[in-house]
């Protein structure tokens, strides 16, 4: 028989040797990636490790000029211009997130992972219990760009003939490759050039032809640089639906599309009265408003036919003005299937009582009464009769 003090011995040893079979050492995923980035722009390096326990992770900086004296980097260095956001789940995710770059910035970012115990004890080699990777990350000055100012559409006024936009490279520390345009961040087709002198011509500008313009340059050792000019304009609501019908019960959808920039703020409202509205919101738990940039959508469920039906009015305001649209909702019964029948039945009673009413109100003299006397019908022994006495008279 084993004692007390031996079966003890036997389950912390279990124990040991389970946690040993299922710890593992930590090691990298995904690390981060070497950049070359522009003076004001933003860069973010992600650290995917794994290991168990679920490792700890550390990022440091050293200047590119001296690698092997690196600094300790903390959520909210450099004047809040550093983001550090841990996420654990199976593995560990750290993103190191710098923007607004200067030149200082620029130099050896290291991503430190570790889920030995012994990682804290100051009296270890760092070397032995971290494990490491890096990414370089370089910093060139931006390129000066001259940009003509942002164009403002006015709703009311006369149609403007054309808008010139135009930009300018005068600096770079790189050789220029081309130029081209983008709008609202796409490309611009058949826009591209040589010249660091551009222009992007709107003939005849409408809302539509609103946004964001950017004339971008590419550079053959070095990351492209661009240039934003707005075009401003009022909301135009370009479609809507003019009505909702629906029955009683179910859901409706209603919704509204825009032109215009900067992108509106969308407010939706109801009708109550001739000059009076309510304001729709999202907290009634039965009205829910779903808005992207140049889009609304309203949806109403378990539709009630007493208080939902009437006008609906669709905002859109921007710093240029506002424009709206109405939608009438309709909300029917459930018997409604039933109208077009019951219509009929009625119909056919109203025919069957005009029928009833008809034959009671004939004139009596088309009714034949039973209680007048009949008039005696001549037999043939009548007859018989009267020529028997004419026979008679003759032979006297």
């Amino acid at each position: 028989m084993l004692s007390v003090t031996g079966i003890l011995v036997i389950v912390i040893l279990g124990n040991v040797m389970l946690q040993y079979a299922s710890s593992q050492n930590a090691g990298f995923v995904k690390s981060p990636m070497s950049e070359t980035k522009l003076t004001g722009d933003a860069f973010e390096l992600y650290c995917d490790v794994v290991g168990n326990p679920v490792p700890e992770i550390q990022w440091w900086y050293a200047d590119i000029n001296r690698a092997d004296s690196f600094k300790q980097l903390w959520d909210g260095a450099r004047k809040r211009r550093v983001s550090i956001n841990m996420a654990s789940g199976a593995n560990g995710v750290s993103v190191l997130a710098v923007s607004r770059l200067t030149l200082e910035d620029a130099g050896v970012y290291e991503c430190r992972a570790s889920n030995d115990p012994r990682r804290n004890d100051l009296r270890q080699n760092p070397a032995i219990t971290w494990i490491r990777t890096q990414a370089t990350i370089s910093v060139l000055q931006k390129p000066r760009i001259n940009a003509s100012d942002q164009e403002i559409l006015q709703p009311k006024a006369p149609q403007q003939m054309s808008i010139i936009l135009q930009c300018n490279l005068t600096n770079s520390h790189s050789t220029h490759q081309d130029t081209f345009w983008m709008k609202n961040g796409r490309e611009i087709l058949n826009t591209r050039t040589e010249h660091k002198n551009t222009e992007f011509k709107l003939s005849k500008p409408r809302a539509e032809d609103s946004g964001e313009y950017m004339c971008v340059y590419t550079f053959k050792s070095a990351p492209n640089a661009n240039a934003s000019i707005e075009v401003k304009a009022s909301p135009e609501i370009t479609s809507h639906k003019r009505s909702e019908n629906r029955k009683e019960g179910e859901s409706a959808m209603m919704y509204c599309k825009s032109v215009g920039y900067p992108h509106p703020v969308w407010t939706w409202r109801k009708k109550v009265g001739r000059m009076s509205y309510i304001d729709i919101d999202n907290s009634t738990g039965r009205f829910f408003i779903t808005n992207k940039e140049n889009y609304t959508e309203l949806n109403i469920s378990s539709l009630d036919i007493s208080t939902d039906p009437g006008e609906y009015v669709c905002n859109a305001s921007n710093i240029i003005g506002s424009k709206e649209s109405i939608t009438i909702l309709r909300v029917r019964s459930h018997l409604a299937p039933l109208w077009p029948f019951l219509g009929v039945l009625a119909e056919i009673i109203i025919l069957v009582v005009i029928i009833v009413v008809y034959e009671k109100r004939k004139r009596p003299d088309e009714i034949t009464d039973d209680d007048e006397p009949v008039a005696p019908i001549k037999t043939n022994s009548t007859n018989n009769h009267k020529e028997k006495n004419v026979r008679q008279r003759n032979a006297n």
